[in-house]
């Protein structure tokens, strides 16, 4: 008796947590044609209903219904038996007028309980001009307007062709241009190949599409074509002028029917009509009007190009002596994130500094590159202390209001507190520490004893003399040696010329990483760092400045052969299409990071000459 109430209640917990998570579900097209009928329904995951209300929109026509359809399924997975049933009422409508309309949400009852569904958002296109209606049933699967051909007929310009559009038409150097290649089809396209060629004076990189591409209707000059973004790149312009982004021819594969094909033929051809047409799709060509920034730059610029803001954090906040601390600098906003340099941070002297990790945290979206990067700052205090970390500063040029801005972050005032190894480091402020320990014990001369007769004076004699002299010019030597380092030291584009080599190499162990990791596209991001960055470092102009004919034009003016600077320029370019190029990623990014370690070495040996 026990064991069958406990069964009634399982079994009606059970069916009250089955009517607890009824849905209704409505589905119709996005995008139809006036006139043209298309499906609209409702389902429900439950036949226990009644009472099915959907309030329609007077602006459709209601040619069917509703009807009801129900379906159950039963399974049974590893012993456990599962069953599922629904119910599904389904209208024909046909759309009165052009425009975007809603349709309400609908209503059921299951259980004594009232359930609504979503509500819709259908866009309702004008039909043809060139018909005057458009093709009956063509909405029903929401799809594109595109039809099948006889064989032979003309795909003419207007019946498929590509549009090309920039976000914008003149803007500045770095700042970010949207490309987008968008496909309009009224015949039955099924493949599109094409390739985007060389940019010049263009960094250039693709946002990620699906690869399944479905159409969606729309509307234009007076026709409605199926559409698809086909291709979408982020371009940032490298110089000034007027720059053009070249026209691509696109091989296109459409699928024509053939009427008059024989049947044996048919038969043996796979009980198939139909035959597939090659055509060459032409995307236009388009320039660009990019303005150069503003002169003079400010010194100490970024080349950082858009909006920005800037926060920072200071970890520990109680540090001692040969400790470390991290200074910890957040820019965040949209612009040319990947190609901009580091704030500026100025230690106190006594800190030991190291170069800062850099975290990217950006993505790639149709609005720019968005997202944050992070700068990590590591120094060591080597005495004790109180000191003053000042602001630190990043000076970047902002698009909207079209002048450089500087912003700052709040200064941190620290007290560095005395560390367990302190005795090691150059601090004589506690003196009295400093003891003579075990001063009752001496130790033991060894050696040979050298002994003088009496009346005999050291002082006066020509050694004493050289102890007096050579100290002195060991002395001046240092001096001067030092001194020279500190103007060395001084001329920071001296500095960075002579470390070029040394920070490139670095970044190349760091590509050698993510080449191990797999990981394609920062492995390509961080090889062009290494090879722009060399470039900057060794020649002295800031990246924002660098083009690739400015680039090659300075490298031969410093002595490095043609064929140097052809290898420099292919692995640029190689760096900036691999990712899209079919073959073997491994392969590819081995032999990128190869030549890049050859063509760096090769450039360090030729200006050193």
């Amino acid at each position: 008796m026990m064991k069958r109430y406990l069964m009634f209640v399982a079994v009606s917990l059970l069916a009250f947590a089955l009517r607890a998570e009824v849905k209704v579900t409505a589905s119709a097209p996005q995008t139809v044609v006036q006139g043209d009928q298309f499906r609209l329904s409702y389902t429900v995951n439950t036949q226990d209903v009644s009472g099915f209300q959907a309030p329609l929109s007077d602006d459709f026509s209601v040619l069917i219904g509703p009807n009801q359809s129900r379906q159950s399924s039963f399974q049974m997975i590893n012993g456990r038996t599962t069953q599922s049933s629904t119910i599904t009422y389904t209208y024909i409508l046909m759309a009165k007028t052009a425009g975007t309309f809603t349709i309400p949400a609908a209503t059921v009852t299951s259980g004594g309980k009232q359930y609504r569904s979503n509500s819709l958002r259908i866009e309702v296109l004008p039909p043809d001009k060139t018909t005057g209606s458009a093709s009956s049933g063509s909405g029903n699967s929401g799809g594109g307007r595109m039809r099948t051909q006889d064989i032979g007929e003309n795909i003419s310009g207007k019946d498929l062709f590509i549009a090309v559009t920039a976000s914008k038409k003149q803007v500045y150097e770095q700042e970010a241009i949207l490309l987008t290649y968008k496909v309009y089809s009224l015949v039955s396209l099924s493949q599109l190949m094409g390739d985007m060629p060389e940019l010049d004076g263009f960094h250039t990189q693709e946002l990620p599409l699906p690869q399944q591409k479905s159409l969606k209707m729309e509307h234009y000059n007076g026709r409605n074509y199926g559409t698809v973004v086909w291709r979408q790149y982020l371009l940032f312009p490298q110089r000034s002028g007027k720059l053009t982004i070249p026209s691509i021819d696109f091989q296109a594969v459409v699928v024509q029917q053939d009427r008059n094909i024989d049947p044996f033929d048919a038969f043996f051809g796979g009980m198939t009509t139909m035959r597939e047409v090659k055509k060459t799709v032409v995307a236009p060509a388009l320039t660009i009007q990019v303005d150069a920034l503003p002169t003079p730059k400010p010194d100490n610029f970024s080349g950082a190009v858009g909006q920005f803001t800037m926060s920072s954090s200071l970890t520990p906040q109680d540090i001692k002596a040969n400790d470390a601390l991290t200074l910890r600098l957040t820019v965040e906003g949209k612009g040319n994130m990947k190609l901009m340099k580091a704030p500026i941070v100025k230690f106190p002297q006594d800190f030991e500094t190291y170069d800062a990790k850099t975290t990217d945290e950006t993505k790639v979206t149709g609005n720019g590159v968005s997202g944050k990067m992070i700068y990590d700052f590591l120094a060591v205090p080597r005495h004790a202390g109180n000191y003053t970390i000042p602001a630190a500063e990043f000076c970047y040029f902002d698009t909207q209001a079209k002048e450089y801005k500087v912003i700052r972050t709040d200064a941190y005032d620290i007290s560095v507190a005395k560390g367990k190894n302190s005795g090691r480091s150059s601090d004589f402020t506690d003196r009295e520490d400093v003891r003579l320990l075990a001063s009752d014990i001496r130790y033991i001369r060894q050696g040979d004893v050298v002994l003088h007769r009496p009346g005999e004076f050291f002082f006066g004699t020509l050694a004493c003399w050289l102890w007096y002299v050579v100290p002195l010019l060991l002395f001046g030597v240092l001096v001067a040696v030092f001194r020279k380092k500190a103007i060395e030291n001084a001329n920071v584009a001296k500095m960075r010329n002579k470390k070029a080599g040394k920070a490139a190499t670095k970044r190349l162990k760091q590509a050698g990483v993510l080449l191990k990791k797999g990981e394609p596209a920062a492995f390509y991001e961080e090889v062009m760092r290494a090879l722009w960055g060399y470039l900057s470092d060794k020649l002295g102009i800031p990246v924002a400045e660098l083009s690739k004919d400015n680039a090659a034009e300075r490298l031969l003016q410093h002595g490095v052969g043609q064929s140097v600077v052809d290898s420099f320029l292919e692995v640029l370019n190689e760096c900036e299409f691999a990712r899209y190029a079919p073959g073997d990623p491994a392969q590819t990014m081995d032999k990128i990071f190869k030549a890049a370690g050859e063509v760096i070495s090769a450039m360090e040996s030729a200006i050193k000459r």
